[in-house]
C-alpha cells in the first residue's frame, strides 16, 4: 500500500504474480497416511524382516560430549549409503519408525539422532546454538562406520530442517544431499516483532529438558495473555533461560550470528529438496532458501541441483488433503516416501532416473487443485500488477466503504481507526505451536472497527494469484511505536473469506531489525510488509480482499 505524505495515509500497492487462465501423511518432515498398523514384533522379529538395530551409540562430538543414536540397517552385511536424521523431539517415536524402514528396505543405513541435551545425549541443550559443529562430527561419524559407503544424506523438517543448513554451511566433506522441509528462516524474518511470538513459549516448553513434555497442561489461550513476555516462562510454571535469551536479544546482532544460515548460502556445497506448504506457518524460509542456492549457491553445478516442492500443506507437510473448511482433493496428498527415495537414489547411489532433466519447481494451485511443474520461482512470466486501496474515508468493518482496484486514487481521504492493545483484532489459530493459521473464514475478525477492509468487485474472469505478496503502506499512528498487518483473503460468492496468506512490520524495525528507531507520533511513514507466497486460483465471482490492522493475536 502506498501513499503520499500529504494526505493519504491508507493507500496501497498490493504486488503480487497475476496470471489470467481460462478456464506431498506426515509429521513435520512426513510419510504418507497409513492405516493402522499390526502390534509391533519383538526385535529378533524385527531382524527376521530385514532390519539390524544398534541401540543408543555414543557418537562422540569434538569437545568429547557423547550424543545418542539409533542405527538401522539391512541385515546383510556390505556397505550403505546413510541417512542421518538428527532431531531435539526424541528420536523414539513408531512414526520414525515406519520412515526408517522404509529406507532400510531400499538399501540405506539410518542413523536417527538425539540432539545435545535431549533424548538421550548429554550435553546441554541451548536451541540451535550447538546444532552446526555437532551436525557436522555426525556426518562424518556416519561416513566413518564400516557399514557406510561414506555418502550421507540428510533428511527432517522445521528445527530438524534449519539444523541441516546449519550443518551444511560448516561443509562437512561426506554430506551428499539434504532433504529440508518447513525450515525455520533466520531469526526475525518469520517474526519481524524483535521479541519471540507468544506461541513460542509453547515450544520451549516442550523441549525443557530431556524429554518431550506435556502440552494439555498449560492454558495456552490464558497464558498468551501474560505480560512481560520475559517472565511468561514463569508464569507457565517452567522457569526457561533459552526464553529469557531470546526476549533479551530483542534486535538482530552478533548473538544471533549462530543461528544465521540464509546469509552463508556460498558455503552450501550439496543439492537441496526444499519442501513447504502454502499454509506452513514457516514458510517463506523455503521460497527464500531456494532462491538463494540457485542465484549463490557454492558452484553452478549446486545451483543446478536445486529442488523446490510446495503443496497445499499446514506445518504438518502432506498430512491432509482438507484444511478446515476447505477441500484440496485427492492429489494433494502424495507419496512422499517415494519422492525422497527417487532423491536420495540418484544423489547418494547415482540412479540416474532422469531427475536433473525435469523441471526443478512443483508446486501446488490452490483453487483449481492441480499440481504443476515450472522452471524457477518467481515464475518467470509473472505479470507484478499493483492493486490499490480505496475509499470514502470509512473501510472500517466488512460494511464500511473500503474497495481495491489496479485504478491509482486521487484526492481521497485517509482512512483511520482506534487500536486498542488491550482488545486486539485476534487471529484465527491453534493455541498450541501445531499450527498457527490456515485458510481460516475472517468474516467475524472483519466485523470489527479496528479493521480495515478493502475488497475488489466480482472477478468477471478466473485469475490467478502466485508467487510472493508485498503490501507497501503509508501511514501515521499517535503511538511511538505501532505494528502494521494485512492479510490477503480470497472472498467465494457465498461470502466464505479464506485467508490466504499474511504479514506485518513492526514501526521501529521499518529500516530492518538491526536498526530499531521509534516513529514520530502523527507523522506518515512508508512500511513495506512482506506477506510471504501463496498460489490461489481466484474462480470467476469471487473477489480479491485485503485487510489491514495493528494486531492479530496471539499471533504476534
Amino acid at each position: 500500500m502506498t501513499g503520499d505524505e500529504s494526505g493519504n495515509r491508507l493507500r496501497t500497492i498490493l504486488i503480487f504474480n497475476i496470471f489470467l487462465f481460462a478456464s506431498l501423511a506426515l509429521n513435520t518432515f512426513g510419510q504418507q497416511p497409513t492405516p493402522t498398523s499390526a502390534p509391533a514384533k519383538p526385535a529378533a522379529a524385527q531382524a527376521a524382516d530385514g532390519l539390524k538395530i544398534d541401540f543408543n551409540r555414543r557418537v562422540p562430538m569434538r569437545d568429547r560430549t557423547e550424543l545418542s543414536a539409533d542405527v538401522y540397517r539391512p541385515v546383510a552385511p556390505g556397505r550403505y549409503p546413510v541417512l542421518l536424521l538428527r532431531t531435539p523431539y526424541t528420536k523414539t517415536s513408531s512414526s520414525n519408525l515406519k520412515i526408517i524402514k522404509y529406507f532400510v528396505a531400499h538399501g540405506y543405513a539410518v542413523v536417527y539422532m538425539d540432539v545435545r541435551g535431549r533424548g538421550d545425549s548429554d550435553g546441554t541443550f541451548v536451541p540451535y546454538r550447538n546444532e552446526g559443529q555437532d551436525g557436522y562430527d555426525a556426518v562424518e561419524w556416519c561416513a566413518a562406520q564400516e557399514w557406510s559407503t561414506g555418502k550421507v544424506g540428510t533428511l527432517g523438517g522445521s528445527y530438524n530442517g534449519m539444523i541441516q543448513w546449519l550443518t551444511a554451511v560448516q561443509q562437512p566433506p561426506h554430506l551428499t544431499a539434504m532433504i529440508v522441509l518447513a525450515t525455520p528462516s533466520d531469526p526475525f524474518v518469520e517474526w519481524p516483532t524483535g521479541l519471540p511470538l507468544p506461541a513460542h513459549i509453547s515450544w520451549f516448553h516442550y523441549t525443557s529438558g530431556h524429554v518431550l513434555q506435556n502440552m494439555e497442561l498449560v492454558d495456552w489461550n490464558k497464558l498468551y495473555w501474560h505480560l512481560p513476555l520475559a517472565t511468561m516462562d514463569e508464569a507457565m510454571g517452567r522457569p526457561n533461560r533459552n526464553w529469557k535469551d531470546v526476549v533479551e536479544h530483542s534486535k538482530l546482532d552478533a548473538w544471533w550470528e549462530p543461528k544465521r544460515y540464509q546469509n552463508k548460502y556460498d558455503r552450501v556445497r550439496v543439492p537441496v529438496l526444499h519442501i513447504s506448504g502454502w499454509y506452513d506457518d514457516e514458510q517463506v524460509g523455503t521460497p527464500l532458501n531456494f532462491i538463494g542456492m540457485t542465484t549463490k549457491g557454492a558452484t553452478p553445478e549446486v545451483r543446478r541441483s536445486q529442488r523446490l516442492l510446495i503443496g497445499p500443506w499446514p506445518h504438518a507437510i502432506n498430512s491432509s488433503t482438507k484444511l478446515g473448511e476447505v477441500e484440496f482433493g485427492p492429489t494433494a496428498v502424495i507419496d512422499m516416501n517415494a519422492y525422497w527415495l527417487r532423491w536420495f537414489d540418484h544423489w547418494l547411489k547415482g540412479v540416474d532416473g532422469g531427475l536433473l532433466k525435469e523441471p526443478p519447481v512443483r508446486i501446488f494451485v490452490m483453487g483449481e487443485n492441480v499440481w504443476r511443474d515450472e522452471s524457477e520461482w518467481p515464475l518467470a512470466r509473472t505479470r507484478w500488477t499493483k492493486y490499490y486501496l480505496h475509499s470514502g474515508g470509512r473501510a472500517n468493518t466488512l460494511a464500511g466503504d473500503g474497495t481495491l482496484s489496479a485504478a491509482a486514487p486521487s484526492g481521497e481521504p485517509a482512512d483511520s481507526y482506534t487500536y486498542d492493545p488491550a482488545q486486539p483484532t485476534p487471529y484465527i489459530t491453534n493455541p498450541s505451536f501445531a499450527q498457527i493459521g490456515g485458510p481460516d473464514d475472517y468474516r467475524q475478525v472483519e466485523q470489527r472497527e479496528d479493521v480495515l477492509v478493502y475488497t475488489s468487485e466480482p472477478l468477471a474472469e478466473e485469475m490467478e494469484v502466485c508467487g510472493p505478496v508485498r503490501v507497501r503502506l503509508a501511514a501515521a499512528s499517535s503511538a511511538p511505536d505501532t505494528d502494521f498487518m494485512a492479510k490477503l483473503i480470497d472472498v467465494w460468492p457465498n461470502g466464505f473469506a479464506q485467508r490466504l496468506t499474511d504479514g506485518m512490520v513492526r514501526a521501529r524495525f521499518r529500516e530492518g531489525m538491526d536498526r530499531p528507531s521509534l516513529i514520530e507520533p502523527g507523522r506518515v511513514y512508508t512500511y513495506d510488509l512482506d506477506l510471504w507466497n501463496t498460489c490461489q486460483l481466484y474462480r470467476r465471482g469471487h473477489r480479491v480482499r485485503l485487510e489491514i490492522a495493528s494486531s492479530a493475536f496471539p499471533k504476534y
